[in-house]
């Protein structure tokens, strides 16, 4: 692991990634509070003014006002959010899930495969809507259960890694030592496998993230009053001809986000690619 962060640090598009994410997660956290202006206040002397400083409004307000820069920056934390929890959701089920299936092998691996590929099947937004429909606009609930979701494509890499490594000389060793099966998984198995699952959770993020924004622009994710850049793009899309500073700064954020969390998955990978050849 040490090695595959040396080369990862030569990895200067992915360290500029790097800096560029902490960057945005700074900004999303603190910018609100350096702005006099609240995600929700109406000004009704600045209605869709475009983005400077004489009005206090530095990227310019919407169709009633509300400051630009707070609502993005508000959605953007919020997008930020939705990513890191569902990816610890789908981490945290995916990792166990598959680390059974592969260790167990048989028909036990059979029957929890069978379970994957039919949940894999099943169209993920319609299980949102459904989930809308039993338990309400909750949006802190609706992100965790696309976390819920997601991890099926997690558990079937772990699977694969696990079965790659259930039969190597430490497992044997564990067993004839008398270690159970559920210690084996985690303290020889897990730790063992990581190291796709770090690379898959950093690709995992930019696809809730983005997932989460296209739910928002449906109408289906986060209300009004509150913001997601989902729903700033979407308002935003609505005014591109008359105000085109509404669409272009929470969707220039989001494309810039997505990007930066896609190029340092990319550099995981060829970090660890590289380790293992």
């Amino acid at each position: 692991m040490s090695g595959a962060l040396q080369r990862l640090r030569r990895n200067r598009a992915a360290l500029v990634a790097l800096g560029a994410i902490a960057a945005i997660l700074l900004l999303a956290l603190l910018g609100p509070a350096l702005n006099p202006n609240r995600f929700d206040a109406l000004d009704w002397t600045a209605v869709a003014a475009p983005p400077g400083f004489a009005h206090g409004h530095w990227f310019g307000t919407d169709r009633l006002g509300r400051d630009l820069f707070v609502r993005t920056l508000q959605g953007a934390r919020l997008s930020l959010g939705v990513g890191a929890l569902a990816t610890a959701v789908s981490l945290m089920i995916g990792i166990a899930y598959g680390a059974v299936s592969g260790y167990c092998g048989g028909h036990v691996d059979l029957v929890m495969m069978r379970v994957v590929e039919i949940l894999g099947g099943l169209p993920l937004i319609f299980f949102v809507i459904l989930m809308t429909v039993v338990f309400g606009r909750d949006a802190w609930l609706l992100f965790i259960g696309i976390g819920a979701i997601g991890w099926l494509t997690m558990a079937r890499i772990v699977r694969g890694q696990t079965l790659s490594v259930r039969r190597r000389e430490f497992i044997v060793a564990a067993v004839a030592a008398g270690a159970t099966p559920g210690r084996i998984i985690v303290r020889h198995i897990v730790p063992n496998v990581l190291g796709p699952v770090l690379v898959y959770a950093a690709l995992t993020v930019p696809q809730i993230i983005l997932f989460e924004s296209f739910l928002s622009f449906l109408g289906l994710g986060v209300q009004e009053p509150g913001a997601s850049l989902g729903t700033l793009i979407a308002e935003g899309a609505g005014e591109m001809e008359s105000a085109p500073w509404m669409l272009l700064v929470p969707g220039g954020l989001l494309a810039a986000l997505l990007l930066c969390c896609t190029v340092l998955g990319d550099g995981l990978r060829s970090a660890l690619d590289a380790g293992d050849g």
